[in-house]
């Protein structure tokens, strides 16, 4: 699978942002979808993911209740709505995929084979 980040950019604490993960090369069936983000300095952690094919969702705890993962299967691709954004979701965010079902939030990113080239966000007035 192909993945294909957009939406990044600079926003204001308690702004918001949609970012998107358009697919491609193989059917959506059966994958789980996920978002990633990586700040300087730090590893790279699970935000949010998503079953495919029965649209179960996890997300981390320090973004619950902030964001929403959504898919669009005619369009084939995967969004991040972003709300409330604080400073420290200041980072580099993946979209991920990999055959087969999310466990939960925290399932690792060595578990994902593919990998989009990510999309910066940047919380900073």
């Amino acid at each position: 699978l192909q993945l294909v980040e957009s939406g990044g950019g600079l926003v204001q604490p308690g702004g918001s942002l949609r970012l998107s993960c358009a697919t491609s090369g193989a059917e959506l069936d059966y994958y789980a979808i996920a978002w990633f983000r990586q700040a300087p300095g730090k590893e790279r952690e699970a935000v949010s993911s998503i079953d495919t094919n029965d649209g179960k969702r996890f997300y981390a705890d320090a973004v619950k209740g902030r964001f929403t993962i959504s898919i669009d299967r005619a369009k084939r691709t995967v969004y991040l709505q972003m709300n409330g954004l604080k400073s420290e979701d200041t980072a580099i965010y993946y979209c991920a995929a990999r055959v087969g079902e999310p466990r939960s939030a925290d399932d690792p990113a060595e578990w994902y084979d593919d990998w989009g080239q990510g999309t910066r966000i940047t919380v900073s007035s």
